[in-house]
């Protein structure tokens, strides 16, 4: 997969786990496309975790980076000390 497919699909996850968790803070454009990377690794890493049998993480495909980047803006926003609303 080229680069630019990979900001892409980081974009993308960004983007959906942004509407979905509402950080509460601005990203920006390349904020949001770290998160979806990042979140790409963390969705890949767990489901290797969670089945256990070889699961390659580079299959997570968009539901996993999706997932993972979802996982990561919750845990910032658990961490930021403000209640969620």
């Amino acid at each position: 997969m080229g680069v630019l497919a990979w900001i892409a699909v980081g974009f993308i996850a960004g983007l959906v786990a942004r509407v979905v968790v509402r950080p509460g803070h601005h990203l920006g454009c390349l904020g949001t496309i770290a998160v979806g990377l990042v979140g790409s690794l963390v969705g890949g890493t767990l489901g290797n975790v969670l089945s256990g049998d070889g699961f390659d993480v580079a299959a997570a495909g968009i539901v996993g980076s999706i997932l993972g980047a979802v996982v990561i803006l919750a845990f910032a926003r658990l961490g930021n000390g403000r209640p969620p609303s």
